[in-house]
């Protein structure tokens, strides 16, 4: 009996609360499209699917998300600019591929300039607190977008067909990267031959011997099995993988603002809980490889070697001013200063 009483009251509370959620929306019905760049299972969609199900339950059913995987509208420049022009309402993008259409927002791909440490938690002080997300919204609003956060989904790992044990070892290399002038620039700082390549081509491109190495991290390295065709994965923390979700402007715009506050909201909410989240993910998904393919072996390069990439990725630095378009002097000082400020505040070294 007692038990039946704790249930029903349980109940009460969730048809409260759903109750409570739906009225705090009373605008019209909205039918969206969302394009996510990675596919079934992995972060985007993961995160594409709990957000649209977050507007249905705080909307009353009223807005109402489709959330589609990659590769069911296209690869990653096609669902970027599939948002841009409307067609869809929402991209879950990367900080590479939106480069094309929002040149400024480069200044994400520079590597090492995130902390090692705690970056989750200083991502979402810079994201909620900082300077830059206003700056980049002034950008991507001048191309038909609006940003509503920047999202951790782990660091990225180099994946090759021959030990990376220091810079040397990246000589010449034919390394794939995602679609960016000033990612690509950082890679040949190394001495790397970079080779910007669709997602969707990459195991093939692995497979065929038309590049050697990618980069991406460890969920989509085994999601996409490139594990099965590449025996090391190195870890350089150059940089963390960042998702931008991102909304159409026009369509945006077109939404109440408490709608607007309300999706804004869950991204920001939802920096600290989904890197947490994608922690563990990561974490399963290299025991996996190990466990699949033990030739594989993992290695995180010492301070002393990573010294040598960093010195070389901060000479990239200047390029980003000459081609991250208007204003990216202001952006990268701005970035710079709200990450030095996250740290202090954080007591991050």
């Amino acid at each position: 009996m007692k038990r039946l009483a704790c249930l029903i009251t349980a109940l009460m509370m969730v048809f409260w609360l759903g109750s409570a959620l739906a009225a705090e929306y009373t605008g019209p019905e909205v039918k969206a499209k969302f394009a996510s760049e990675e596919i079934e299972g992995d972060f985007m969609t993961v995160w594409g699917k709990n957000f649209a199900q977050h507007m249905k339950d705080w909307s009353g059913g009223k807005i109402d998300i489709a959330v589609y995987p990659y590769g069911t509208l296209g690869d990653s420049r096609d669902i970027n600019e599939l948002a841009q022009l409307g067609v869809v309402d929402f991209v879950y993008t990367d900080y590479a591929w939106i480069s094309s259409f929002v040149p400024q927002v480069q200044v994400l791909t520079l590597n090492y300039l995130w902390p090692r440490e705690r970056v989750a938690e200083v991502m979402e002080w810079v994201v909620k607190n900082g300077k830059l997300m206003p700056l980049l919204e002034q950008k991507f609003r001048a191309n038909g977008l609006v940003p509503l956060a920047i999202v951790y989904e782990g660091w990225q790992w180099m994946s090759s067909k021959k030990p990376i044990e220091s810079m040397a070892d990246v000589k010449g290399l034919k390394l794939r990267l995602m679609a960016s002038k000033l990612l690509v620039e950082s890679y040949k700082s190394y001495g790397a031959a970079p080779t910007p390549m669709s997602y969707g081509e990459v195991y093939s491109g692995l497979q065929t011997g038309l590049i050697d190495a990618q980069v991406n991290p460890l969920f989509a390295i085994y999601s996409m099995k490139f594990f099965e065709v590449q025996d090391y994965v190195t870890q350089l923390w150059s940089e963390p993988f960042l998702g931008i979700p991102t909304a159409n402007q026009k369509f945006f715009d077109s939404l109440s603002k408490d709608a607007q506050a309300e999706m804004r909201k869950f991204w920001m909410d939802a920096i600290p809980e989904s890197a947490k989240w994608i922690d563990k993910v990561n974490d399963e998904c290299q025991a996996k490889m190990a466990k699949e393919r033990p030739q594989v072996k993992f290695h995180v390069l010492p301070d002393d070697k990573i010294a040598e990439f960093k010195a070389a990725a901060e000479k990239v630095y200047p390029e980003y001013v000459k081609i991250g378009g208007e204003g990216a002097g202001d952006v990268l000082e701005t970035l710079r200063q709200d990450i030095a400020e996250a740290k202090k505040a954080l007591g991050v070294k």
